[in-house]
């Protein structure tokens, strides 16, 4: 599965960000453990950054000047009308080519939808748009060893990966970042977030 099927099936469930049930305090109190690492409020950029604009939000208040990026055509339609004054576009983050340098990167339940032969080079990208001392943060399916499945958990099939959490690691550390945080889930899930500071 590649990333455009996998934003052909978010097309399809953006009603499951929309609803009144939505937690929209997902991932804040981890962005905002990231941002107390942040020594510059510049450019940042929101990975995978979906309709709700949670991040945006925080980004903003932060004085961040946020750019949000998602393979969903639906997710940024909806993202443009919620900031019709923050830049969004349309992209394949394996396709993407950084002209910017960023200050802070998120990328929230996203990287893992990008395919495992492909995860080392988008990283690795993604570590060399950071400014010096930018900061990074992403979750991922924090396995022991990489590995890939679908599953139809949230209606269409989707797509996931991971290098593992030592593989990230090691990747992150040859690629001149500091590890400032790691966490993992409860003991039934295997949700984990990592920030990073690039030297």
């Amino acid at each position: 599965m590649n990333p455009q099927q996998t934003g052909l099936a978010y097309d399809k469930i953006t009603h499951l960000w929309q609803r009144d049930s939505f937690d929209r305090t997902n991932g804040i109190a981890q962005h905002k453990r990231a941002l107390a690492f942040a020594k510059n409020r510049g450019n940042a950029l929101d990975i995978g950054c979906g309709c709700t604009g949670r991040f945006i939000d925080l980004l903003i208040e932060e004085n961040f000047t946020p750019v949000g990026i998602d393979v969903s055509v639906e997710m940024i339609r909806l993202a443009k009308q919620r900031h019709p004054n923050v830049p969004f576009y349309c992209q394949d983050i394996c396709e993407l080519e950084a002209v910017e340098q960023y200050d802070f990167v998120t990328a929230w339940d996203s990287i893992w939808h990008v395919p495992l032969n492909e995860q080392r080079q988008v990283m690795t990208r993604i570590v060399r748009s950071l400014k010096p001392q930018g900061i990074f943060i992403f979750s991922f399916g924090g396995l022991d060893k990489e590995g890939e499945h679908q599953n139809t958990a949230m209606g269409p099939e989707v797509y996931y990966s991971t290098l593992g959490t030592n593989g990230y690691l090691s990747l992150l550390i040859e690629l001149s970042c500091v590890i400032r945080r790691l966490e993992h889930g409860q003991a039934s899930d295997t949700h984990t977030y990592i920030i990073v500071e690039k030297l």
